[in-house]
């Protein structure tokens, strides 16, 4: 007896009509499912050697070029094009804590109620990341405008981080905790120096505000960078462990897809103009030459990245990868031998 195969073509129409009688026989599935409409917790961690650093994420600020100085704004709409952007574009408020194994230290600690409501969400975060505020030993603050003191007070006036001692540059307390300063200032200016402050107040009456004067190591591994410019005392702090370095910069950029390209850009937040555009530059090449991680404040978040020179005087940002974190404990498998 010989044996007859079914045509491909019949094996098609089968296993077609299989399958819609199997639906048919299933109760309706709705194809419909609600929004969710809400975003991811704003943290992203990475290892520095045996330090961990996790980007915690404050929020958002709307910033228009009319603030940015030293361009046309025909080149500056052109450049926001670039990189996909609108103008006002949005600029993340960004803040970084670091796990050295011994001391838990806060780079800036976000704006809280301050700004607006696009802002505030640093403690959300740091909670969400795992941690608590109770927990920060130490607050390092790259200035004292209020979208990076801020956070240091809850809205009852209470230190946000009630076991931390708080460090910034002699010369930025100098200047926005001085009441003589507050009093020339532009009157539009002085509620800027009264939030100041008052999210300082009640760390300098506990006696937990300790300024700092010049490059110096505040904790092991841990050193004061001075890019003043953008403000008297504007610092960088350069992380340091196990051969890996990161710099977390502050102010140093506030409109990426701007500034990195054309770096003489200012903008009028900056108090001496000149010299924030100097520092830009210094620091631009620190990173490119020395290959540095840097983390900022109002980069794209997590704000974490490298600068890569694109031609003279030119340069751009280069994010990092989302990967996972690789346990202290893990190895790496041994390559085969070659034959």
């Amino acid at each position: 007896m010989s044996i007859r195969f079914p045509r491909p073509r019949h094996l098609l129409a089968t296993a077609l009509a299989g399958a819609c009688l199997a639906l048919a026989a299933t109760p309706a599935a709705r194809a419909e499912a609600p929004q969710v409409r809400t975003q991811v917790p704003g943290w992203y961690r990475q290892m520095l050697g045996g330090f961990e650093v996790t980007a915690l994420y404050d929020g958002q600020i709307m910033l228009d070029t009319r603030i940015l100085k030293n361009a046309s704004q025909a080149d500056m709409q052109k450049l926001l094009a670039r990189m996909f952007r609108n103008n006002p574009t949005a600029t993340a408020v960004n803040g970084y804590l670091v796990n050295t194994g011994s001391k838990l230290v806060l780079v800036d600690a976000g704006a809280a109620g301050l700004l607006g409501p696009t802002l505030g969400h640093i403690l959300e975060s740091l909670k969400a990341a795992g941690y608590t505020p109770e927990q920060v030993d130490v607050v390092l603050l790259t200035h004292l405008h209020p979208d990076h003191a801020g956070g240091l007070t809850t809205a009852d006036g209470r230190a946000a981080f009630p076991n931390a001692t708080v460090h910034a540059a002699q010369a930025d307390a100098d200047f926005w905790l001085s009441e003589e300063h507050t009093r020339k200032a532009p009157k539009g200016m002085q509620p800027f120096f009264r939030m100041s402050q008052a999210s300082l107040k009640p760390y300098v009456d506990a006696g937990r505000f300790k300024p700092f004067s010049g490059e110096v190591d505040l904790l092991p591994g841990i050193r004061a960078v001075s890019t003043a410019g953008h403000t008297p005392g504007h610092t960088s702090f350069l992380f340091d462990n196990g051969g890996q370095k990161l710099l977390v910069w502050g102010d140093v950029v506030h409109n990426a897809a701007v500034q990195f390209p054309r770096p003489g850009v200012a903008i009028e937040f900056d108090i001496d103009p000149r010299r924030a555009v100097a520092a830009r530059r210094h620091v631009f090449d620190l990173a490119e030459t020395g290959r540095l991680l840097v983390a900022g404040a109002h980069l794209p978040f997590p704000g974490l990245g490298h600068v890569r020179k694109e031609s003279t005087g030119r340069y751009e940002w280069v994010p990092v990868d989302f990967a996972p974190i690789v346990p202290a404990a893990a190895s790496v498998p041994a390559a085969p031998a070659s034959r």
